[in-house]
């Protein structure tokens, strides 16, 4: 199944929507109490087994009119990965990881796919990152690897757009990972029946326009989905509704002579092989000031 959370309507609420090519089905309408985010179906397996059996109703509105919103409202933690693989830690200058580089993104710096990536007053370092990324369905901890793909609700992309010289400030990355509006995710949810096992064999995308910043493939990352929700679960219970951004290929701008960094103006999208494409136009921080 593929969904999408967001709206038809500015000011109106958020809806789940159950995507189907260009074609959607109201979810939150058919089912009262399926709420605003992705929360109920993650939560109630019965319930999502449920809209699988019964599929589209009749009533669909097209897939573009939907204005996409964060598929979970208030995540509990999102955990993202740098250096997973190979060719990106090589062009970042780093040595070859033996366990993975772990860092938090606050929900401030999260945007919806759609929604302006905000390049920050005090810098025009703003670079893109393409990801996979998790979500939890049930939670857990010291999960094996080999029942890990048991917990994933689904698959979303990710656009991990981050302020390089506030990286580089110090050994922990937090800064340059959370500038306000700079993480895009979505629009669109996809759960694991319609993809290869641990979202592995798919072509990974970042463009502007026609020029092609990062081409790779998730059979590239070093360290699987499976093995990061094991990793992670063995210092931390993980909950449903939990992210994960499993780390980007290279290609990124800082690592380009001269550097590539985005510019206000630009559309920046980020594609992934059977779930779709997560688009943003870039602007800058006064630009959206009051």
């Amino acid at each position: 199944m593929r969904f999408i959370v967001g709206n038809t309507e500015a000011g109106k609420p958020n809806a789940v929507f159950l995507v189907s090519g260009e074609r959607a089905c109201n979810l939150s309408e058919a089912h009262p109490g399926i709420g605003h985010d992705l929360m109920r179906l993650i939560t109630d397996p019965a319930l999502l087994a449920r809209i699988a059996a019964e599929g589209m109703a009749e009533l669909t509105i097209a897939s573009a009119t939907i204005r996409p919103a964060l598929p979970i409202a208030r995540p509990g933690k999102v955990i993202c990965l740098g250096l997973n693989y190979v060719d990106h830690v090589k062009e970042g200058g780093y040595e070859i990881p033996t366990y993975p580089a772990l860092f938090l993104r606050t929900l401030t710096s999260l945007i919806p796919a759609g929604a302006p990536m905000i390049r920050p007053a005090c810098s025009d370092r703003l670079d893109y990152e393409a990801e996979l990324m998790v979500i939890i369905g049930r939670g857990g901890r010291h999960i094996s690897e080999e029942a890990a793909l048991d917990h994933v609700f689904g698959y979303t992309i990710f656009n991990d757009g981050s302020v390089r010289d506030y990286q580089r400030k110090t050994h922990q990355w937090t800064p340059g990972k959370n500038f306000d509006g700079t993480g895009a995710i979505g629009p669109v949810v996809v759960t694991p029946d319609e993809l290869p096992p641990g979202a592995t064999g798919l072509d990974i995308q970042t463009r502007v326009g026609q020029e092609v910043l990062q081409n790779a493939n998730t059979s590239e990352m070093m360290w699987s989905v499976a093995r990061i929700i094991a990793t992670l679960s063995e210092y931390s219970t993980l909950e449903p509704g939990d992210m994960i951004a499993m780390g980007t290929p290279p290609g990124v701008g800082h690592a380009r002579t001269p550097p590539r960094w985005l510019r206000p103006g630009e559309l920046v999208e980020v594609e992934i092989e059977g779930i779709g494409i997560c688009s943003n136009p870039v602007q800058d921080e006064m630009a959206t000031a009051p």
